[in-house]
């Protein structure tokens, strides 16, 4: 009785312990989701792939460099992973590293949106130009270095002021991810491709741009005719009224939550209405 008393604890322990570090793995892959961090954790898992077929296949040289790799890896992820082991100490000192944040993903989506859409009708109507970014899976660090620091929540007004023309701001990309304008001013890579229409401006072949090389979803705001566009994957969706900018806002963000197998570009069979 007393041997089956601590076989049922010692089960529970195990139960827990393993939950514990299974929870502590999940929160710090959602800490690095979308980050570089993502990218060097993939090329981790190729070093420690090559390792293994090294010993398999008895390749020797490549079996040294690996552990030497490996070796002094620990020390390189430190410094490599430094950004989100800093925000995973800073979200541990709030007592946030264990809890939900108060507003739901849902939430915020729908505030953000709400405001971008706002903005984007106040400035059609008086032809005020604009160059959106939303950042998604693809971490944009890159582009955000070359723009002004915001990090200021995003709201309608705010978003709207960047873009008042002779403004410090007002040339270049406002970048956004989640619910915070991080950055504006900020320069993207312009498209190559020679089948763009030549009646296109710099604002629509540098949403086109950074189309291609991430899975942003960047809005345009013409100046010259007001009216808004959508770039997502380097397709253009010219002329959206305000029930299909919404429409499509909410059709690209909210995928970002859902499972990654339920992901996929739906704009292509809605692109007629």
């Amino acid at each position: 009785m007393l041997d089956g008393g601590w076989n049922i604890l010692g089960l529970f322990r195990i139960g827990v312990d393993i939950a514990l570090v299974w929870y502590v793995l999940y929160k710090l892959i959602m800490l690095i989701r979308g980050t570089k961090a993502i990218q060097l954790l993939k090329g981790i898992f190729v070093v420690l792939g090559i390792w293994f077929l090294s010993i398999l296949f008895d390749l020797r040289t490549v079996q040294w460099i690996m552990q030497q790799a490996i070796l002094y890896g620990f020390l390189v992820i430190i410094i490599l992973f430094q950004p989100e082991l800093r925000r995973a100490l800073e979200q541990l000192g709030r007592g946030s590293f264990f809890t939900r944040n108060a507003k739901s993903e849902e939430e915020r989506i729908n505030v953000s949106i709400e405001a971008i859409v706002k903005s984007c009708n106040y400035m059609a109507k008086r032809r005020i130009g604009a160059l959106i970014t939303i950042e998604r899976e693809t971490a944009m660090g890159d582009y955000i270095e070359t723009g002004i620091p915001v990090r200021g929540q995003l709201t309608s007004e705010l978003l709207t002021n960047i873009f008042i023309p002779n403004t410090p701001l007002h040339d270049g990309a406002v970048i956004i991810k989640n619910d915070e304008i991080v950055a504006a001013a900020c320069y993207l890579p312009l498209s190559e491709n020679p089948f763009i229409s030549k009646e296109l401006g710099t604002r629509h072949r540098a949403a086109m741009g950074i189309g291609e090389v991430t899975d942003a979803l960047t809005i345009i705001v013409s100046e010259e005719t007001g009216q808004i566009s959508c770039t997502k994957n380097g397709e253009l969706h010219r002329d959206l009224n305000q029930d299909r900018l919404v429409q499509m806002l909410h059709t690209e963000l909210e995928e970002k939550y859902k499972a990654p197998a339920t992901r996929n570009w739906s704009w292509r069979g809605k692109k007629n209405g």
